[in-house]
């Protein structure tokens, strides 16, 4: 409970809803997830229907525009959904709006590593592994959890606090690639078709990413003040 009621949730890019559903069944929260696709929202709702999960639903909409009143969320939540954000302060913003007073956010999301001093910009061969990257998954320009974090203190956000969870998700990439490499692998990436052949076609790069240090996983959280 939140101040004596059911704690309020939004996921925002749900995917197939794992995430609301992890968090309704371990705190009894209401939840709201959504995304851009129609298929994943239906599936969402289907699994959710299955396991009888009270008060969790998902729908279609843009992140960048969210279809929820000011303050209408006591947590907002986002895992591997900012990357596929083209303005990232345009994002951040709309999570602070929908967030209550004295709710909190909570983003997961791949970046490219800070800048050191003196750099302007990534160095060539480290922009053109991303570029790569960002090319075969469709995704907009990166940019590092220290400029997420900037975005956030703009948005009036407080206690702005940030991990890098790199090292722990590292051996993911390994286990994807493995995976891939087996006969099920080949056959589902084959039978899904181009586009999903091209995206695990780079997986090592992403791997390779992680091992230069050029890519990261971090986590970015903040508290949206008492009005």
């Amino acid at each position: 409970l939140f101040l004596g009621r059911r704690l309020r949730v939004v996921d925002v890019g749900c995917g197939i809803g794992g995430s609301s559903r992890h968090m309704a069944r371990k705190y009894g929260c209401a939840a709201r997830g959504i995304t851009l696709s129609p298929v994943q929202a239906a599936r969402a709702n289907v699994l959710t229907a299955e396991a009888a999960i009270p008060d969790v639903s998902f729908q279609v909409a843009d992140a960048l525009q969210q279809p929820f009143e000011d303050g209408e969320f006591d947590l907002v939540w986002s895992m591997e959904s900012g990357e596929h954000m083209p303005d990232k302060t345009r994002f951040v913003n709309e999570l602070t709006r929908v967030c209550a007073p004295g709710g909190r956010i909570l983003v997961v999301t791949w970046c490219h590593r800070v800048l050191n001093e003196g750099e302007l910009a990534l160095p060539p061969d480290e922009q053109f592994l991303l570029d790569r990257i960002c090319d075969a998954y469709y995704l907009p320009a990166w940019c590092s959890v220290a400029d997420y974090a900037r975005i956030a203190s703009a948005a009036g956000l407080v206690d702005v606090r940030t991990e890098d969870w790199s090292k722990e998700v590292s051996p993911f990439w390994r286990a994807v690639i493995d995976t891939a490499l087996t006969v099920k692998g080949i056959s589902g990436l084959l039978k899904a078709g181009p586009t999903t052949i091209r995206g695990g076609l780079v997986m090592p790069l992403m791997q390779e990413g992680l091992r230069r240090g050029t890519i990261k996983f971090n986590l970015i959280t903040a508290t949206k003040p008492m009005a």
